[in-house]
C-alpha cells in the first residue's frame, strides 16, 4: 500500500541507549562452534549488545528517552501518545509503554504497544504521522526497544550470534510548515511466518508444529530470499510515487538485520553503503531498536544533518515491511 498523503508532522528530537556489556564474536566461539572469520563474512556482525539479568525493554527505552531530553532540552511532560515497538516487552502486560507514562508522570497520555519486529519502529513512525496528520494528536513519542537476547537460543549457532539489545526514541511533533513525512509504502506476506516465530500460546502454524519454547527460531536463507526480493521492488515503488529518485536521497537507512543483507538490497535498489547508516557491525540485530540506533550513529559522527532526506525501511517476521521517504528535524547538534 502506497501513501502519500501530506503531512503535518516531523521528527525533532532523537535519543538512544544500549547496555554497557558486549557480546564479542570471540566470546561466541566459546559458546558454540563458531569463530570471528565465520559470523565477519556471513553478517558483518563484531559485537552485541547484552541486558543485565534484571535489564529490561522498559529500562533501556527509558534510558533512550532520558537521552533524547538530556541532548536536546526536549521534555515529555505534554506527549499526549506513547507508541513502544517491541516483540520483547517486560510482560505481556502492562505495555512497555504504560511502564514508560508511569516512569516519567506523563499525566494525560495514551499509551500502547505495537509487535511488528524489525519494522516496528517504522511502523511506529507510520502510526504517529497518520494521527498527527488527522489532527488527533500534536507530539507523539515513538521509541523502539528490544532484548533480544532473552529470547535467544544461546545453543543454535545459526541464531545466537545475530541478536543483540537497545532502544531508541524520538519525537513526532506537528508542524504544518516544514513536515517531515514525505511518503511512505506497506506491504505483508503472512505465508512468510513460518520462517521467523517464537512460539506462543498456539503450538501449530499451517499445521506444522512449531519450536522453540519461546525463543527466536529463524530459517535464514528463506527471510534473506525474501528481503532481497522484497525491499528493492518496495523502494522503487516508494520513489516513484514520491516522484524521486535514489539520487534525492541522502541517506538509506534499512533495518540492520545483517550486513551482508545490507549491502546485496543496496547493490539491487542503487544505494551505495557509504551513504547507508546501519547499526549492525557493533550491536547486532536489535530488531525494533535497529533503525533508531542506526539515526543516532549517524547524528553523533556528524554524518546526519537537518533536512537531509533519508529512506528508512523496517522489515521482519509476519513478514512484513514499511519504507517512508522523512525529511531529518532534528537539530545539528
Amino acid at each position: 500500500m502506497m501513501n502519500t498523503v501530506p503531512s503535518k508532522a516531523k521528527i525533532s528530537a532523537i535519543g538512544t541507549y544500549v547496555p554497557e556489556r558486549r557480546l564479542t564474536n570471540a566470546d561466541l566461539e566459546k559458546l558454540v562452534d563458531t569463530s570471528d572469520e565465520w559470523i565477519v563474512q556471513r553478517t558483518g556482525m563484531r559485537e552485541r549488545r547484552i541486558s543485565g539479568e534484571q535489564e529490561f525493554t522498559s529500562h533501556l527505552c527509558i534510558r533512550a528517552i532520558e537521552d533524547l531530553i538530556q541532548t536536546y532540552g526536549q521534555n515529555v511532560e505534554d506527549v499526549d501518545l506513547i507508541i513502544v515497538a517491541t516483540a520483547t516487552p517486560d510482560y505481556p502486560f502492562p505495555s512497555v509503554a504504560c511502564l514508560i507514562q508511569e516512569h516519567f508522570h506523563i499525566q494525560s497520555t495514551g499509551a500502547f504497544d505495537l509487535n511488528a519486529t524489525c519494522a516496528g519502529f517504522a511502523y511506529g513512525l507510520h502510526i504517529a504521522n497518520g494521527l498527527i496528520t488527522s489532527g488527533m494528536h500534536r507530539k507523539v513519542l515513538v521509541v523502539g526497544g528490544e532484548t533480544l537476547s532473552k529470547v535467544t537460543d544461546y545453543t543454535d549457532r545459526t541464531t545466537c550470534i545475530l541478536f543483540g539489545d537497545g532502544a531508541g526514541a524520538v519525537l513526532v511533533e506537528a508542524d504544518e510548515t516544514n513536515p517531515g513525512f514525505l511518503a511512505s509504502i506497506q506491504g505483508t506476506d503472512g505465508s512468510g511466518g513460518v520462517h521467523l516465530y517464537r512460539s506462543g500460546l498456539a503450538n501449530t502454524m499451517k499445521g506444522l508444529p512449531l519450536q522453540g519454547e519461546g525463543n527466536i527460531v529463524q530459517n535464514g536463507r528463506e527471510v534473506y530470499k525474501w528481503a532481497v526480493r522484497t525491499l528493492p521492488a518496495g523502494i522503487e515503488t516508494l520513489l516513484e510515487g514520491a516522484g524521486m529518485t535514489t539520487g534525492d536521497i541522502d541517506w538509506f537507512v534499512p533495518h540492520s538485520a545483517n550486513l551482508r543483507m545490507i549491502e546485496s538490497i543496496c547493490d539491487k535498489a542503487g544505494f551505495s553503503l557509504d551513504k547507508t547508516l546501519y547499526s549492525v557491525e557493533y550491536m547486532g540485530n536489535t530488531s525494533a531498536a535497529s533503525i533508531p540506533l542506526a539515526l543516532g550513529l549517524g547524528v553523533r559522527e556528524q554524518k546526519l544533518k537537518y533536512g537531509d532526506t533519508l529512506l528508512l525501511y523496517g522489515f521482519g517476521g509476519g513478514l512484513t515491511h514499511v519504507g517512508m521517504v522523512v525529511k531529518w528535524g532534528v537539530p545539528n547538534l
